[in-house]
């Protein structure tokens, strides 16, 4: 209801706002201020006067911003934090993936683990699997 009657009034009063102003002096020497000019006396035109300026916000209202404010930094901290772990994990994984990939490129005899557990030599067929798949891997792992 209280916000009605507001309304309301803020309605009324908004035209009377934006109301051209006068000044004159009346006949007993006093200087007038009015928004409609007098018949019988020279009235100057004023500058339209601004309207007043909205309240300045109150503790509370600026306290929530200046929260806002911190939570909204925190959040940027931690997504900063997050995306550059993200890229050290990203950047392990290539250096990794390439140290495999150039031990398969060097060449030479290379040994692997049977089922059994024992070390046997790798053929040139298993060899060459092995430095394509690697190469893969290391092209994936490093992908910009």
């Amino acid at each position: 209801m209280k916000r009605i009657i507001v309304l309301a009034i803020a309605c009324a009063l908004a035209p009377l706002a934006s109301a051209q102003l006068y000044k004159y002096v009346d006949k007993n020497g006093k200087t007038v201020y009015t928004d409609q000019p007098p018949p019988e006396a020279e009235a100057k035109p004023m500058a339209n006067v601004p309207p007043p300026a909205a309240p300045s916000k109150s503790y509370v209202e600026r306290d929530k911003e200046l929260q806002k404010g911190r939570d909204k930094a925190k959040d940027d901290a931690k997504k900063a934090d997050e995306k550059s772990r993200y890229e050290a994990a990203k950047a392990e994984r290539c250096r990794q993936a390439t140290e495999a990939a150039r031990i398969y490129e060097q060449g030479g005899r290379l040994q692997k683990r049977n089922a059994a557990g024992e070390s046997e030599f790798m053929s040139d067929d298993e060899i060459e699997a092995a430095r394509q798949k690697s190469r893969r891997e290391a092209d994936e792992a490093c992908k910009a």
